[in-house]
Formats: structure tokens, C-alpha cells, sequence
């Protein structure tokens, strides 16, 4: 399959999308997206990327349970329960491997931006639900931005958290440059970046949990048409020297 680069000239521009409503399940996502953007004079076009975060998915989705907000131990046994795998436990502490293949804190529970005794579960197929979204807007708006859906994650070695791409829709997540050649003539031969996690932590910038902004235009942005998912960007078990 051929793919083709997104058009990108110029500067790259983040673009919050405010104003969306309190998302509910049931809720028509993307009905709420595109009707923000237009009231925040955001015209999407096919070379954009719409970067959604996995909150307002997974409410629109019906993925919130009701959980004691004064019991910890009943939001660890829901964690529990999402987790294929419990990978280490230090205090209340809890890192796990989804079933996606994600590993992360909780098994991506977060009570963040949710009612008192409400927690949020991560989409069943946060790939499918890019899919389905991007279907949507471009159902409506007559344009097909690549879709990104984040979450925060924290990372490796490093303190803090960022943005990354739980599920992708319209776009190869990962740019390959092994076999061009650098600036001095030599072959590149491991380089390959994660262009769809570095879109969701650039729209951090312009989101933010507290901003009450879930979801933005990342635009100007060179990235690879095709048929990507999330899933290609973890590492498979017999590459990673930590497992």
C-alpha cells in the first residue's frame, strides 16, 4: 500500500478546540467536536490532525464506573480488573498492562475531570473509536483529518507525564527513517519516531486537564496517510530489554 505524505508547509499551529459541552454516554462526539470548532472558528481540512482525549471518548462510550471516592482499595480492584498483567506495586501505586498492550499507571483509571465517586476506563478499542470518530466528522464536515485519541502517560527513566497516542485513525503513527541517509551522507539505521506521540504531547500544550479543553487541531504537521493504529507503537515483548 502506498502512502502519502499530509501537505505541510509553513509553521505548525495548535489550534484548541473550546467550548465542548460536558460529554455524556450516548452523546454524538463528534457532533460536539465539529459544532466547537466551528463556534471557535476552526475550519478542519484533510491535512489536519484532530487530537481528542481519551476522557470524553470513554464518557461518550459509557466507560465510567461509580467507585467510593473514600475507598482506594475498591478504584485498585477496578484496576485490577482491567489489567492483563500487574507489572509492580509500591504503596498505592499500581502499574499494569491493559489489555491494549498498554503498560501505565492504574491500567489507564483516572478520576480526573469526572463527578466525586466517578472513575473512567479506557476505551475497549480506542484504535476502532478513531475510527469511528474521524468517520463521523468527516460525515459532517465533508473532511478527514487524521484522529489522534490521548491519554497521559508517565514514562521510563524520565520524571513526569506527557500525551500519547492510545488510538489512531487516518495516519501512520510511526515516521521511518531507517535506509534514508542524514545531513552527512550516513544511513540512518534504527531511526524511527513516534510522530503520532509527539502530535499528542504537542496538543498538550494547548489542552491541559485543568483547562477544561479536550481536543485540539494539530495543523502544518507532516505525517504519513494510511491506515495506521496505536498498536504498532508498542513495543512487542521480544524487543523490549525490560520485560
Amino acid at each position: 500500500m502506498s502512502h502519502a505524505d499530509s501537505a505541510a508547509a509553513g509553521p505548525v499551529v495548535l489550534l484548541p478546540i473550546v467550548g465542548i459541552p460536558e460529554v455524556a454516554p450516548g452523546d454524538d462526539l463528534g457532533d460536539l467536536i465539529v459544532e466547537a470548532a466551528t463556534a471557535s472558528g476552526i475550519d478542519m481540512t484533510s491535512d489536519d490532525v484532530l487530537v481528542v482525549t481519551h476522557k470524553i471518548v470513554s464518557k461518550a462510550e459509557g466507560r465510567i464506573l461509580e467507585v467510593d471516592p473514600d475507598d482506594v482499595d475498591a478504584r485498585h480492584m477496578v484496576a485490577e480488573m482491567e489489567a492483563a498483567r500487574i507489572v509492580r506495586r509500591r504503596g498505592g501505586l499500581l502499574i499494569a498492562e491493559t489489555r491494549h498492550g498498554f503498560v501505565c499507571a492504574n491500567a489507564g483509571v483516572d478520576a480526573s475531570n469526572l463527578e466525586p465517586g466517578q472513575v473512567s476506563l479506557l476505551p475497549v478499542d480506542p484504535d476502532k473509536s478513531a475510527r469511528r470518530l474521524r468517520a463521523r466528522v468527516r460525515q459532517l464536515t465533508g473532511h478527514a483529518p487524521a484522529l489522534i485519541i490521548t491519554d497521559t502517560f508517565g514514562r521510563a527513566w524520565r520524571v513526569g507525564q506527557t500525551n500519547v497516542a492510545i488510538g489512531v485513525a487516518g495516519m501512520l503513527p510511526v515516521m521511518d527513517y531507517r535506509g534514508s541517509v542524514d545531513h552527512f551522507g550516513v544511513e540512518l539505521k534504527v531511526t524511527t519516531i513516534a510522530i503520532a506521540d509527539e502530535i499528542a504531547a504537542a496538543a498538550e500544550l494547548v489542552m491541559g486537564k485543568a483547562d477544561g479543553v479536550p481536543a485540539a487541531v494539530a495543523r502544518g504537521v507532516r505525517y504519513r496517510r494510511g491506515r495506521g493504529n496505536a498498536r504498532a507503537l508498542i513495543r512487542q515483548p521480544q524487543d523490549d530489554l525490560f520485560r
